[in-house]
């Protein structure tokens, strides 16, 4: 795959060890090269996250005086705390994604 980086190295007098030398020096940068892409990636990733801070909880779970279970993004409630806190999250993960796909949409 062509990246564009080129090395040249004439530091040995043998040119078996020149171009030795030179593929060791190509691979260092390729790999620099990967790691700095990756690395941006992450970084543009990291843009889309919400901070971190109070009041930017996703769901709200009140268990007194009344029980009832609230998704932040999309709205969605459920009064049933117990299912919820079993493991039944289909219900809010259907929201959010008809959330999305309103959205895109």
């Amino acid at each position: 795959m062509p990246t564009g980086i080129v090395v040249a190295c004439q530091v040995e007098r043998s040119q078996h060890k020149n171009r030795e030398l030179a593929m060791k020096m190509l691979r260092s940068k390729l790999y620099d090269a990967e790691i700095q892409k990756r690395r941006e990636a992450s970084d543009k990733l990291d843009e889309t996250k919400m901070e971190i801070s109070f009041g930017s909880q996703i769901r709200s779970y009140v268990m007194q005086p009344y029980r009832l279970i609230k998704d932040h993004r999309t709205k969605f409630e459920v009064g049933d705390v117990d299912r919820v806190l079993d493991g039944d999250l289909d219900p809010f993960i259907r929201s959010y994604l008809m959330a999305k796909k309103t959205k895109a949409g």
